[in-house]
Order: structure tokens, then sequence, then C-alpha cells
């Protein structure tokens, strides 16, 4: 293993992988992954795999709106098929409150030049056929949302950044990092220590507990939410469907199985990833009253992830105040595989011209010193 490196990157994850390659792209060589297990072992891999741009934060949307650009032509770019489906999301309303939340969320959209739409539950039912549109009060709809798979696209970020020279060592979890003189000056490992230059925090749902390590309290908190995946059927749905209402989020890959899970509002923080029965009722529940046709499809495989939970549920991106080489890359809420090719932009910047763009100012650790403004759709 490498005893220094210009940049040491905390976990091999989509973050994590997607800035490794935008570095080593950029000439930026010299660069060390840290993977506590192996690449995809954490969120990346226990997604639903979902890309979307309806949000209701600026900051948030133009994220996404950049990183589907990226998605656009990431198969070519990288030489591996991602699955990318550009089918759209439908995002069902089920209550006045609800479609009123959507009028606002639209609107801003259009205002940044997303082309998201308000639909009534007819035009929900043109978009998702086996709708059943008696159970919604309206939807939006975006076109060019999308879906993808999470491991083909971590797959050929890393391929891609090791053939230009970016070490990658796995099972190599960080034990401490030394702090002198307001820089970390040393990443101990398991295998033995590193002397860094940069230091990007990309653990996920470990973040905290690698800034801890640097005497750096983040407010993330880890949140299990559980999926789920059904044998394959015929293909008849491009788009993938959440619903505000009750954060049910399902899809259907390239194979035919429908992928997809449902948030517990009553989760306690902590590090579970064990499955439960209660989800896989609440789960199959939602999901036939809203498509009742996908009730005789047998389930073959239930599993857990962990969402990496901010107070205003935006991710925390940028410099650490107090820390000049520390990094943060993490606390998505749920979204990192959808905005993660434009945050490894933004990283790269700031790392190769100490460039701060306006994402980075707005969304770095200190603006819990004050008061924040949350997104609203956390959701797949």
């Amino acid at each position: 293993m490498r005893r220094s490196a210009d940049v040491v990157i905390i976990g091999a994850g989509v973050t994590g992988a997607a800035l490794a390659y935008e570095l080593a792209r950029r000439g930026i060589r010299d660069v060390l992954v840290l993977e506590r297990a192996f690449p995809c072992s954490g969120a990346t891999g226990r997604c639903g795999g979902g890309i979307r741009q309806q949000f209701t934060t600026p900051h948030n949307i133009r994220l996404a709106m950049e990183s589907v650009k990226r998605y656009e032509t990431l198969s070519e770019e990288l030489g591996v098929d991602i699955e990318f489906i550009q089918g759209g999301y439908l995002i069902l309303a089920e209550t006045e409150r609800e479609r009123e939340a959507q009028r606002q969320a639209v609107a801003l959209q259009n205002e940044l030049g997303l082309p998201s739409r308000l639909l009534t539950p007819r035009e929900a039912k043109e978009v998702l056929p086996l709708l059943d549109e008696t159970t919604i009060v309206g939807a939006t709809y975006c076109p060019t949302d999308a879906h993808a798979n999470p491991f083909r696209v971590v797959e050929g970020y890393l391929a891609r950044a090791r053939e230009r020279g970016v070490a990658l060592e796995k099972f190599t979890p960080v034990v401490n990092l030394e702090v002198k003189g307001g820089r970390i000056v040393r990443v101990r490992t398991c295998r033995g220590d590193v002397v860094p230059g940069v230091v990007v925090n990309a653990a996920g749902a470990w973040s905290g507990e690698i800034a801890r390590m640097a005497g750096v309290e983040l407010p993330n908190r880890p949140i299990r939410h559980e999926i789920a995946i059904t044998e394959p059927v015929e293909f008849f749905m491009e788009v993938m469907v959440i619903s505000i209402h009750n954060g049910i989020y399902f899809s259907q890959t390239v194979e035919g199985q429908i992928i997809g899970g449902i948030g517990d509002p009553e989760e306690k923080p902590g590090y579970d990833v064990s499955s439960s029965l209660g989800f896989l009722r609440r789960y199959a529940r939602e999901l036939l009253r809203y498509v009742p046709a996908l009730g005789q499809l047998a389930v073959l495989r239930q599993w857990a992830g962990l969402y990496d939970v901010t107070p205003d549920a935006q991710p925390i991106l940028g410099p650490t105040p107090g820390l000049e080489n520390l990094i943060q890359a993490n606390g998505y809420s749920g979204h990192g595989f959808m905005i993660a090719p434009k945050v490894a932009e933004l990283l790269a910047d700031y790392i190769e011209k100490d460039v701060v763009s306006e994402e980075l100012a707005c969304l770095s650790l200190s603006r819990f010193m004050g008061e924040v403004k949350g997104e609203a759709f956390v959701v797949g």
C-alpha cells in the first residue's frame, strides 16, 4: 500500500469512485481510495438506482440536472453499460396539501430549466397504464429523470481511474486521523499509515465516525431503509414511481424485476441493516394499492441499507472549517447516487484549482451554524 498520496479518499461508493475518476481524468493520479470492505458495500450497492431531479431546493435540483447530463453519456465514456434508462419519474400525491407542495416544487424546477410538469390522475395513468389512478389526486412527471445500475457505475468509474494510476485498497478501514497544526498529517489504517495531501470523507453512513477521528462533529445520522426485488416479468414500465404521501418508490430493472422500498418514519438512528417482515408487509400493501396487477409476483430478496441523513436532507460538501485539508462529501440523505457525477466535478475543481463553487459554499458544514431550509422530498 502507498505510504503517501496527494489525495486520500475514504470510501469506495459512488462518490469516492466518481471523484477518483474525475481527478485522474484531470491528471491528478496520486490518489489512494481506502475502503473498509469492498466497492459498493455501503449505501451505493444497496440503493434502488434512481436518478431524480425533481427536488424542492435549488442546490439539489441543479446538482441533479448536471449529473443527469453526465449519466446520459457515461456508458460510452466509461466503456461500461450502466443500464441507464431515462424513463422519467412519476411522483404521486394523495392529498390537496401534497398537491400544493408539488405545484410549488414544479414552479421552482421549471424556473431552473427542468422540464417537470403537473399531471392529472388520468394523465398519470397514461404514463403508467397499470396505475390505479383512483388512489391519487395528481402527480408530477419529468421525462429526463432516470435510473441505472449502481454496481455498473462504480465498476466503470474505478476501472478507468485505476487505469490512470489511482490505487484502491479494499478491506482497509481507517482507524484514526492524526491532526497537527490544523491539518490531517497522517491517516492510520489497519495496514499502516498514509501521509495525505488532502483527505476526502466519502464514508457515507460512517462519515460521522471518520470526522470524529479528526475532532469534527457532523450532524449526520445513519437511518435504515429497506428494499426488495421481485421475480422478473415482461417489461412494462420505464418510469420510476415514488409517492410523497408514504415514501414508497419502485421501478423495473432491465431484467424485468420490480425493485423498490418504503421508509419507516419510526425508524431510529443506528447501524442496523437487518431485514424485517414489517417492512415487507408495509411495502407490499402500498405497492399493490397503486398497482394491483403486481399482486401475483414473488419477492426474491430483501435487504437494507443506511441513509446518511442531515438535518436539512442536503449533502455536506467541501472544506471543513478549522481543518484545511479535510473535505466532506457525505450527508446525501438517500440521494447520493443521483448527484455524485456533478459533486465529483465540483470537488475536483476545489482540489485542483481551489475553486469554491456556489454549491460548495452553500452546502458546507458551516451552514448548520445558522437557520437552514430543508429538502422536502426525501424519497428514492
